[in-house]
Order: structure tokens, then C-alpha cells, then sequence
């Protein structure tokens, strides 16, 4: 619905606005969000390339980051599961908001005193940290945008959100520049790797989260809706979608285990050699593997629900009525349509992003240029380009800032060929930081209008965190590759090919011009 027409608030309303108590909540919970990201994603990057691991196995701790990407699958979960004590004690959001931070301090904490140098066994133990992070920071993502839309009525949601943002991207940036400046600060460089400074790094970073832990314990608990819920799904139904959920994650994960040894086997069958091509096989054998298992959940989850081990009217409301309802409302091919550009609208950037740290420590910057210019001055140049694609979209209409979003984010990976081929260039490297920063924020929110107007009221949750799952999912996949195609083709050819991956997602924008909001629908 178009608000053109509202009376816009006095600046004295806008101030007292930004004052809100709860909207200053909202800021410190942002801040607690946006830590544990960079933390299993780019400066992990840095930290594990200066303890000489290779550039390959690097850009596969990016998956530890799918926990984002499948986060749809336990929400519910958290939604209706009261946890012991803690309940009680802090209520239903809080308690689980609690229990996620707490958990993503001890995986913070695990990762500090694991020294990925010393070999495989230290590998194994920093992925199961990074998992642990994944895991628990993608619960505090799902308990905090329960509680914004909980906690206060709908006129303030859009204050809330914004705040939220705000304190999101300040978090992303002591957890980005703020850790490399750490980190060269207590000493560890690329020539003369420290374990030390690292570990006091992400020590630094598990204190820091204890602004959200603080938050937590002094805000109140919202109770809008919880009567409902729990008049309709007991302990009982509760414990035994927890056990449904445990079972189905098994499913996946021995499934996804005991297939290591065919996936290797089929690799090593078809690939060739070092070649592109043996490594697209590869890609597309792991891929194979992770929708197998996939699968098995799938029909573990079935084969549960049917010997009735859990409700089956609770798991049909909970699960298939959110996605029924989207292709009951746009049809098989527009949703199937809306869908893949959903999943691949983001796939230049993502994919990039994966290996970026990478590329500025091999072309020769140090960590407090990358912690400058790709953090900090990236950051603001987010914003300004957020800022602008705001109003751009409200002038213009979602469709047209979506398709010049996704034109631009795909046409400056070109100039990164020109920096790969400049070495370390810091007047090069602020430009092209500079416009990928402002055309990814740009693309952004077009790309958010969109996914809101996707979304049914009625289902506005489940839904909601569908789209943004699955907007990152496909992205992670292929950028958890990027360090294997690197090695094969070099840094200017792979560049070349993140750029190309944006000519389809231009076309599946053009395909779906008729859905996408006009500008008055904006």
C-alpha cells in the first residue's frame, strides 16, 4: 500500500522517534548481530591464510556460514519451543536470545584457543567452531526479528528496522576492521604469523558480545502472541518437534558424511587433472551430494510426520501452508520464476566476497589498508549507496533500481580484473572499493523492497526468512569454490567469470517485470 499520502512527522516526532527505548534496543541488538559474521567469513580468511593454509581450503569455511542460508528450518522450532529454566526465568524470546549468545561466545572463545597451524586435527576443530558460530548466530538473527516485530506496534517498526541496520553494519565493522586492526596491533603479520594476537583478537570479540548478552538481561519481554502459541502447541508438541528436527538433521548429516567417499570417488573419476573443468566437476559433485541429503531429511521428515511423531496439523501449518500459499498466489511458473531469481540475484557479489580478503593480502595490501579501505570507507560508501537507493526506488520503482542493481553489482567485478592486473594500487583499489561498496547498497534495497513484496501478511515470518535463506544459499555453495577456481584460472579470469554470472540474473529480473512493484507500489 502506497504511503505517499500520509502526513509526514515533525522533526521534534522524528527526534523523540530515534529516542525510543525500544529503538535503541533494537541498535545494541543489531551490533550483537552483526559480530559473528566476519568472524567465520572474511577475517577468518585473513587469519588462516597469514597461518599459511591454502587459499582452497580457506574459501571453504564460507559454508560455515549456511546456517544463515537454512535458518527457515529450525525457526519454528525456537518459535514454540520453551527451553528449561531459562524460560522461566527470562521469558520465551529472551531465553532463546540468551542461549544464542552464550553459545556464540563459547564458539568465539573455541576458535581463539584453536591454532589452525598446527594441522588437520586443528582444522577440524576450528570448522566445528565456525559450524557452532553459524549455528547459533543465525538463532540470535531469527529471535531478534521475532522480537522487533513483537515488541512494539507497527507504526515504530520502520524506526526499529532502521536502528537495527544501523547497529547491524557498526557490528560488521568492529568485527571486520576493527579485528584486523586488533590483530596487527598485538603483532601477527604475513611474513611472521602469531597465533597469540589472533587469539586475543577473537578473545576481544567474545568480550564485545557481551553488549548483547547486557541488552538482553535489561530489556523487557514482549508478550504479544505468546498466549496463542501456547494454547495451541503444549510442551509436549514442542519436544517432539525438537526431536523431529534432531532426527531430520541426522538424516542430512550421515547421509552427507557417508557420501564423502563417492562424491571423492566421482571427482576423481571425471575431473582432469587441475583443469577448469575438473574442478566444475567437482562443484557440481558436491552439489550433488549436499542435495542428496537434503533429500533424505526431506523424506525423514515425511516418513516422521506420517507415523505421527509430531502433529501433523502443527507440521502443516508450520511448514508446507507458508509455501503453499506463495505458488497458490503466483502460480507454478511465476513462484518457480521468483524463486530462482530470489536464489541468484546476489551471486556476483557473494561469490566475490568469498575470496576478496584473499585477493588484497596476495596483491600486496596490508591488514590496516584492507581494514581502511574495504571496512571502513566500503562501509560508508554501503550506506550512501543504501541511501540513495532508497529514493531511487520510491522515484522509480523496484523493478528498474532492481535490474540497474543487479547491472552494476556485475559490472564492477570487471574492475576488479583492472586491479589484479595494477598489484597494489591503494588509488585503484579506493575506487573500486568505493563503487562496488555504493552499487551493492544500492542493489540491496531494491533487492529487500522486493523480497517484502513477495511475502503474504499471513505468513510473513516463515516466509520471509524462505527468501533470505535461500537468497544466500546458491551464492555460498559456488563461493565455496572460489578459492579452487582461483588456483586453476587466475585472479583476472575468475573476476571475469563472477561478472558474466550476472547476464542470466538480468534476464530473470526482465522475466519478471510484471510482478516486481511499480513505483507507486514501492
Amino acid at each position: 500500500m502506497s504511503k505517499k499520502n500520509e502526513r509526514r512527522p515533525a522533526p521534534g516526532q522524528m527526534i523523540r522517534a530515534w529516542l525510543h527505548p525500544q529503538v535503541l534496543v533494537m541498535f545494541f541488538l543489531g551490533f550483537s548481530a552483526g559480530i559473528p559474521l566476519l568472524l567465520i567469513f572474511s577475517t577468518l580468511s585473513v587469519w588462516l591464510r597469514e597461518a599459511g593454509i591454502d587459499r582452497a581450503a580457506v574459501t571453504f569455511f564460507s559454508w560455515a556460514a549456511l546456517a544463515y542460508s537454512f535458518k527457515f528450518i529450525w525457526s519454528p522450532l525456537v518459535d514454540r519451543m520453551p527451553l528449561p529454566l531459562l524460560t522461566r526465568w527470562l521469558g520465551r524470546r529472551r531465553a532463546w536470545l540468551f542461549m544464542a549468545q552464550v553459545l556464540i561466545i563459547a564458539a568465539i572463545v573455541w576458535m581463539a584457543v584453536t591454532n589452525p597451524a598446527l594441522g588437520e586435527r586443528s582444522m577440524v576443530l576450528m570448522a566445528l567452531a565456525a559450524v557452532l558460530l553459524g549455528f547459533s548466530s543465525a538463532t540470535q538473527d531469527i529471535v531478534i526479528d521475532a522480537y522487533r516485530i513483537e515488541c512494539i506496534d507497527l507504526s515504530m517498526q520502520a524506526m526499529l528496522a532502521s536502528s537495527y541496520v544501523a547497529g547491524y553494519r557498526i557490528g560488521m565493522l568492529t568485527a571486520g576492521a576493527g579485528s584486523l586492526y586488533l590483530a596487527s596491533f598485538f603483532g601477527t603479520t604475513r611474513e611472521l604469523y602469531s597465533f597469540a594476537a589472533w587469539q586475543k583478537t577473537y578473545l576481544a570479540m567474545a568480550l564485545v558480545m557481551l553488549v548483547g548478552v547486557l541488552t538482553t538481561l535489561s530489556i523487557a519481554e514482549p508478550e504479544k502472541n505468546s498466549a496463542v502459541i501456547k494454547a495451541r502447541f503444549d510442551a509436549n508438541h514442542s519436544f517432539r518437534l525438537l526431536l523431529l528436527f534432531l532426527l531430520v538433521a541426522s538424516s542430512f548429516g550421515t547421509v552427507f558424511f557417508f557420501s564423502a567417499g563417492l562424491a571423492g570417488s566421482l571427482k576423481e573419476g571425471l575431473s582432469q587433472g587441475g583443469s577448469i573443468h575438473g574442478e566444475i566437476i567437482g562443484f557440481l559433485a558436491e552439489s550433488c551430494r549436499l542435495f542428496l541429503a537434503l533429500a533424505a531429511a526431506a523424506v525423514a521428515a515425511r516418513g516422521l510426520v506420517l507415523v505421527r511423531l509430531v502433529d501433523p496439523k502443527m507440521a502443516t501449518e508450520t511448514f508446507v501452508e507458508p509455501v503453499r500459499d506463495f505458488f497458490q498466489r503466483y502460480g507454478l511458473k511465476t513462484a518457480i520464476l521468483l524463486l530462482v531469481l530470489v536464489g541468484f540475484y546476489r551471486v556476483s557479489d557473494i561469490v566475490l566476497g568469498v575470496v576478496s580478503n584473499v585477493f588484497y593480502l596476495d596483491m600486496g595490501f596490508s591488514k590496516n589498508v584492507i581494514a581502511t579501505v574495504t571496512k571502513t570507507f566500503g562501509l560508508g560508501m554501503t550506506l550512501v549507496g543504501g541511501f540513495m537507493g532508497g529514493m531511487l526506488t520510491v522515484r522509480f520503482g523496484v523493478y528498474a533500481i532492481l535490474f540497474a542493481g543487479a547491472l552494476l553489482a556485475a559490472g564492477t567485478n570487471l574492475l576488479f580484473m583492472l586491479l589484479a592486473g595494477s598489484g597494489a594500487d591503494l588509488s585503484l583499489l579506493t575506487v573500486v572499493i568505493g563503487a562496488d561498496s555504493f552499487c551493492a547498497g544500492l542493489a540491496s534495497t531494491a533487492f529487500i523492497a522486493f523480497l517484502s513484496s513477495l511475502t503474504n501478511v499471513s505468513f510473513t515470518a516463515v516466509q520471509y526468512a524462505l527468501f533470505s535463506s535461500l537468497m544466500t544459499l546458491f551464492p555460498k555453495l559456488i563461493g565455496g569454490y572460489s578459492g579452487t577456481f582461483v588456483a586453476s584460472i587466475g585472479y583476472e579470469s575468475f573476476f571475469l567469470m563472477t561478472a558474466l554470472m550476472g547476464i542470466p540474473v538480468l534476464l530473470l529480473v526482465w522475466l519478471a517485470r510484471g510482478i516486481i512493484a511499480s513505483p507507486g507500489e514501492a
